[in-house]
């Protein structure tokens, strides 16, 4: 069974992606601030990592960053959600820290983001296989 985490400060898209994503097979944990999915991400490994940029206490994009500087997280694949219209400068930014995808949740049904998770995860499964 897969290892999701979902950091997202949203209560209510937490139990939505929850809910989804549970049904759909995967194990989920959630955090709500960038600090937490930070420490989590590096002491339970998760297999894929879904993160808002807009999150208290550390951004997305520095948690990505920080994860990136890590052994274990500079090959996890992450996936970007937000509503959150990024500038040129933080779209490369962004590239530079290699999310797999950057998604806008508005414009994302929870089956193409469940599609998505699982193209990510296949590609990097046999990336490493």
């Amino acid at each position: 069974m897969p290892h999701l985490l979902l950091i997202e400060d949203d209560e209510s898209l937490v139990a939505i992606y929850k809910a989804k994503f549970e049904k759909e097979g995967f194990m989920v944990s959630a955090e709500k601030d960038g600090e937490g999915g930070l420490r989590s991400a590096l002491l339970n490994h998760p297999d894929i990592i879904l993160i808002d940029i807009k999150i208290p206490k550390m951004d997305g994009m520095m948690v990505m960053k920080k994860l990136r500087e890590d052994k274990w997280g500079e090959k996890v694949p992450i996936i970007i959600i937000t509503n959150f219209d990024v500038t040129d400068g933080q779209i490369s930014e962004l590239v530079e820290d290699h999310p797999a995808y950057y998604l806008f949740k508005a414009n994302t049904t929870l089956d193409e983001m469940v599609d998505r998770v699982r193209e990510v995860l296949e590609t990097s499964s046999s990336e490493r296989g």
